[in-house]
């Protein structure tokens, strides 16, 4: 999707899907508005890990994503134990909002306003409530897991700033990474096949990236 397009699909729809009247959109045709965010409004992902390990692991997901929603459930505790608090892997969480695209990214915003501490805790109440009979009820399991007032939402959702900063990083993910769908994970650089992913399939990919280097054996030289 197009930055522009996305970040006036946003302004449109953001404070709609939480139930808030706004005046008029601006035109499609106007650029996008410069704003001084803070830096977890503009940072490309959230890490958990250690920065220094061997193996890095990005996960593109979107919380309006049952496959996300499940791998986070089913997998990702597991394979968190086993890679991530062991300071084997760092892993990276990059948002892509899926459709409905407007309620997706208004999670995204909430979870940044609520800032690094609470962040996954937001996303991960997003994915538990999938199922919530509204938009409204599903940002505000968001919100109540952030923290964030009703005061705090609406402002959150009227940030045009933070809704073009995520357009642009969207934006960067289809156009330079070829990011298509979610989940899609990318281990050391390296895409795996698309689709949901148990811990064997992470494995296979992981072990034999932390495997030791073997040496070659140094012949001494000897003396004529």
């Amino acid at each position: 999707m197009p930055p522009l397009l996305f970040r006036t699909l946003l302004a449109v729809s953001l404070l709609a899907t939480f139930g808030v009247a706004q005046a008029d959109p601006a035109p499609p045709t106007a650029p996008a508005p410069t704003v001084a965010l803070p830096a977890r409004m503009t940072a490309p992902e959230f890490r958990l890990g250690d920065p220094a390990a061997k193996v890095t692991v990005v996960e593109y997901a979107s919380d309006t994503c049952p496959h996300c929603a499940r791998f986070a459930a089913e997998v990702f505790p597991a394979f968190k134990a086993k890679y991530v608090d062991t300071g084997k892997v760092l892993y990276s969480f990059r948002e892509f909002p899926t459709q409905p695209v407007d309620l997706s990214a208004a999670g995204f915003v909430l979870a940044r306003c609520a800032g690094e501490p609470k962040y996954f805790d937001v996303v991960n109440a997003l994915f538990q409530s999938q199922k919530a009979e509204t938009g409204r009820d599903f940002l505000l399991a968001g919100a109540k897991a952030g923290g964030l007032s009703e005061d705090q939402v609406k402002a959150c959702l009227n940030d045009k700033g933070a809704a073009a900063e995520l357009g642009a990083r969207v934006q960067q993910a289809i156009d330079v990474e070829k990011i298509d769908g979610t989940p899609t994970f990318v281990v050391n650089g390296v895409k795996m096949a698309d689709g949901e992913k148990t811990l064997k399939d992470l494995d296979a990919a992981i072990e034999p990236l932390l495997a030791p280097t073997p040496h070659k054996a140094v012949r001494k030289r000897r003396n004529a």
